[in-house]
């Protein structure tokens, strides 16, 4: 029992300095108004793990910040899809 304790103290512990933090540019081409990347913006941040997000309208992009160890970029790409306005990775 103590060494189980111990074992989950440990990842605890360990488990929050493996997240790295990412950063990712989605395209976004539905985004046919100046209000659009608003609602993208929004979508975005409600994902588990977002930092911060930044969308442009005059680009068609978003570029997110967040934490791999919470989130990835399909999960991101789902929540702008969900909100209407699919996108994918900018390589």
């Amino acid at each position: 029992m103590k060494k189980l304790f111990a074992s989950l103290a440990l990842v605890a512990v360990v488990a929050p300095v493996l997240a790295a933090t990412q950063t990712v540019t989605l395209s976004v081409p539905g985004m046919t108004c100046a209000t659009c990347p608003i609602t993208v913006k929004k979508a975005l941040s409600k994902v588990d793990g977002v930092i911060q997000t930044k969308a442009s309208f005059e680009k068609r992009e978003a570029t997110v910040t967040f934490e791999d160890a919470r989130t990835n970029a399909q999960a991101l790409i789902q929540a702008t899809t969900d909100a209407g306005y699919p996108s994918q990775v900018v390589k």
